[in-house]
């Protein structure tokens, strides 16, 4: 495995390809995109190069030796260590319903194989920037004993920390800048997801179930909107 250490503010970006054509050619571009780069062959090295380096993002292929990237992407969201990296999927499986599983097990984003090199370095040049917070929302809001931190992705419910999946703060984070606003699942794919395109309303709606489950009494403020999406509506007083 190569070793991109993170040297200085480059960012970090692990490959996880068992291709070798495709894994030296991202190696390549992203080099002279300025990025730091890590290439592992198969999903345990991959694991393991994430639970060890200074990783930044992870791009991961499906179609894996010894464990198959929907295994890798569901272990790094489960370990408190990873649950936060960053994850695009890259695969020649463009199935719909690959593309929902895979975004409902916390990937950012899914890029189907053969995909334009240009396209893929500005999606992880985006995922990047919503995941270190880059942001003019308020970096502290608090409703009723939940708080959340948008400049340290931190939240709190009545002091016990939550941990949040990159996805999952983000949308928590939309929905807490918004309160009372009415969004349909299609905008908040587009809004949370970058995501502009339809059948993908189950990804929203696993996300809001993880949400309520994770927070508790405070997960009943996000409000569903039946027959057009979800709204946040904290208690008054």
């Amino acid at each position: 495995m190569k070793d991109g250490r993170n040297q200085g503010s480059h960012p970090v970006v692990l490959v996880i390809e068992d291709e070798p054509d495709l894994r030296n050619l991202l190696d390549r571009q992203l080099d002279r995109a300025g990025y730091r780069v890590l290439l592992a062959e198969d999903g345990l090295e991959g694991l393991e190069a994430a639970s060890r380096e200074a990783v930044d993002l992870v791009l991961l292929d499906l179609m894996l030796p010894h464990l198959d990237g929907l295994e890798v992407c569901r272990r790094l969201k489960r370990d408190a260590r990873t649950s936060r990296l960053p994850v695009i999927m890259l695969t020649a499986k463009g199935e719909p319903v690959d593309r929902i599983v895979g975004l409902e097990l916390g990937a950012d984003d899914y890029i189907t194989k053969p995909f334009n090199l240009r396209e893929l370095l500005l999606r992880i040049a985006a995922v990047l920037r919503r995941s270190q917070g880059e942001d003019t929302r308020p970096d502290r809001i608090e409703f009723n004993g939940l708080q959340i931190d948008a400049a340290g992705r931190t939240v709190e419910v009545r002091g016990a920390s939550v941990r949040l999946t990159t996805r999952e703060f983000d949308l928590l984070h939309f929905l807490l800048t918004h309160p009372g606003r009415v969004f349909s699942r299609s905008e908040l794919l587009r809004q949370v997801w970058d995501y502009d395109f339809e059948g993908y309303d189950r990804t929203v709606d696993a996300h809001v179930a993880r949400l309520r489950r994770k927070l508790g009494d405070p997960g009943d403020w996000i409000e569903t909107a039946w027959g057009v999406g979800y709204k946040f509506n904290p208690p008054t007083g």
